[in-house]
């Protein structure tokens, strides 16, 4: 769901990108005669990082050029123009387009490695929450149990089930090295966007395979991250060794 409301959100950004700049603008120009034009570019810079701070860097270079054309016309002589005649007023402007730029490139990554670090620490409270009822002595069922509901979350799934020791039909695969294949014969397919139908993740411990969880993906939306079918994989094995500890029945 994520990605969705970020496709969604993004042309909004854009519009704040050109929008918000002109508002402000428009707010200053009772206050002009009062402040300098280093305070007003600074106010627009502001602006400018607030935009690409909850946008893309599309959005914030948008910002950007909007707030040095907005503060041409209104808070610069003569006003209502796109025209400056003071040099000094031309050399901020210039600078507010460069700062501008700059800095909202700069919220977007700080942004950005916010999120990554939001989501590893995700994928590593999902991994060792498995590890603990594992070294807990959790029962099997529980391991996998929990494992089945994390995998929900973390793939973006409708739902996810365990079945114990069969392998009927050919289903796509989530495979150890995070991708989707389905193997037809000597046909493979690989997909980019989750399959129709349930997709097998493959449970396996000490050499011997227990079962699969089988994946019931939105169908036609892209694939999870990488990191994300990664994780995935790593907790069908955590499944895999706790089901191989307790010594259950297994196939070939």
């Amino acid at each position: 769901m994520s990605g969705y409301r970020f496709r969604l959100r993004d042309p909004l950004t854009l519009v704040a990108g050109l929008v918000a700049p002109f508002l402000v603008a428009l707010l200053l120009v009772p206050f002009r005669a009062d402040l300098s034009a280093t305070n007003e570019a600074l106010i627009m810079v502001v602006v400018v990082v607030a935009v690409a701070a909850l946008g893309t860097r599309a959005a914030g270079a948008l910002a950007a050029l909007s707030a040095a054309a907005w503060f041409d016309f209104f808070l610069t002589r003569p006003y209502q123009r796109f025209a400056i005649a003071d040099g000094d007023e031309i050399q901020t402007a210039v600078l507010l387009l460069v700062v501008g730029l700059i800095v909202s490139q700069l919220a977007v990554r700080t942004r950005r490695l916010q999120a990554v670090v939001v989501t590893d620490t995700a994928h590593l409270s999902s991994l060792q929450g498995t590890a603990r009822l594992v070294e807990g002595g959790g029962s099997p069922e529980a391991v996998v149990e929990y494992v089945r509901r994390e995998l929900v979350g973390l793939l973006g799934l409708r739902g996810c089930r365990f079945e114990y020791g069969t392998l009927m039909g050919r289903l796509p695969r989530l495979e150890h090295d995070g991708s989707v294949w389905l193997r037809r014969g000597s046909r493979i397919t690989e997909y980019a966007s989750w399959p129709e139908g349930e997709t097998e993740l493959r449970v396996v411990g000490g050499g011997h395979y227990y079962g699969r969880f089988l994946l019931d993906p939105h169908p036609g939306r892209p694939l999870a991250p990488e990191d994300a079918r990664l994780v995935a994989v790593t907790l069908a094995a955590q499944a895999g060794a706790a089901l191989d500890t307790a010594g259950l029945p297994h196939q070939a």
